[in-house]
């Protein structure tokens, strides 16, 4: 049976997180803004002990965490919502960077269509983002600085504390996209300045289809994010729509469990990532990590095997472990990684290269033994 490895597609749901849903879905039928009988409130009720446990979580008010489809709406909420106070203030300068998901790439292209100046700040070599490359294009016109926690195709981690930090002292909207962090670098995250963060369910053990948007109060007030759809006034009106109650219910518990857990959680995954390197190392094969492994979750690896096209091992090896090459977002182009574009990698180097993730209830045991069956595959195709 085939391993699964591409975890910062999507990851495995928590057993505990389903069990808590299907209970949700059997005896809570009511909708949750639903003022007039028993079964709304009870719905209301499920969402709101959700919206504190995704609080505390990030060790933020529960009033400041508003419920979305996922981390790609709320990006854009955050990034197209300030479109009103930039015509307002005459802010229209947004710098984000190259190497950020694309629902905050595309999103933050079309607004320099719609007349905004934006600054793409590429990483160095090592797949990071340098602080004083972000900072150096802050100025009087800058309306919001937008940088990924960590990247989704290489793991690295990415100085948002530091630059956080200057921000909050030059009063510039900070966005950070935590997806990949959230549930991982919970003590960061908590001690983190920004003003809005975006993140998903489905990457920390929650089922799919529910995300959040955090918009921190600064003296009571919100960030001036306006919605960018329009229907009811659900989540305050940042994003209407009937309120998914078993969803919002197992997202919940998915951050509960990450809090009582990610120290556990991050010992495991440097096990296996010691035990993958440790393969890696005995295998034979030339290999070389993209990105500084110091500086980089410890259930992430993007590794470029010499001689050994990516495609050709994803379809080979298949049957032994679930790999990807890249961003699921991107999946169904064959085009080079942009993120390792970024990283000033040749395209003969990226083709060779492969996303390694995983995390919480992995098969250590059957991983050991299929990730050994593909690395044969790999020297066969050398």
């Amino acid at each position: 049976m085939s391993i699964y490895l591409d975890y910062n597609a999507s990851a495995p749901i928590d057993p505990r997180v389903v069990d808590l849903m299907m209970d949700t879905y059997r005896n809570n039928i009511g909708n949750a803004d639903s003022r007039t009988h028993d079964f709304g409130n009870n719905a209301r009720i499920i969402v709101e002990n959700a919206r504190k446990q995704v609080a505390g979580l990030l060790s933020v008010p529960s009033e400041d965490v508003f419920f979305t489809s996922g981390a790609t709406e709320s990006n854009n909420i955050v990034i197209q919502g300030l479109r009103e106070y930039a015509e307002k203030t005459g802010k229209k300068h947004i710098v984000t960077t190259k190497i950020e998901h694309k629902a905050v790439l595309e999103t933050a292209k079309h607004m320099e269509r719609m007349g905004f100046k934006v600054d793409f700040v590429s990483p160095v070599q090592s797949g990071r983002i340098q602080t004083e490359d972000v900072l150096s294009l802050v100025d009087d016109d800058t309306l919001l600085v937008s940088v990924i926690h960590v990247n989704n195709e290489t793991g690295s981690i990415q100085p948002v504390s530091e630059i956080g930090c200057d921000l909050e002292k030059r009063k510039v909207l900070f966005h950070v996209d935590a997806t990949q962090s959230c549930g991982k670098l919970v003590e960061e995250l908590q001690n983190l300045n920004y003003n809005m963060l975006s993140f998903s369910s489905h990457k920390l053990y929650g089922p799919q289809g529910i995300g959040a948007l955090v918009l921190k109060r600064k003296n009571y007030t919100l960030p001036p994010v306006k919605p960018i759809m329009f229907g009811g006034q659900q989540e305050h009106g940042i994003s209407p729509g009937t309120i998914p109650v078993a969803l919002v219910a197992g997202f919940g518990k998915a951050c509960e469990l990450a809090l009582s857990e990610y120290k556990n959680d991050e010992c495991n995954n440097l096990k296996v990532r010691d035990m993958l390197i440790n393969m890696l190392n005995q295998s034979g094969l030339q290999y070389k990590i993209n990105g500084e492994i110091e500086n980089c979750i410890p259930s992430t690896l993007n590794v470029q095997l010499e001689g050994v096209s990516s495609e050709a091992l994803m379809l080979s090896g298949k049957e032994y472990c679930g790999i990807s090459n890249g961003s699921a977002c991107t999946s169904n182009s064959y085009s080079p990684s942009y993120v390792l574009v970024a990283m000033g990698m040749s395209e003969d180097d990226i083709d060779q290269s492969i996303r390694l993730s995983w995390g919480r209830n992995v098969d250590v045991e059957g991983l050991r033994n299929n990730f050994e069956k593909l690395l044969e595959v790999a020297k066969e195709l050398v």
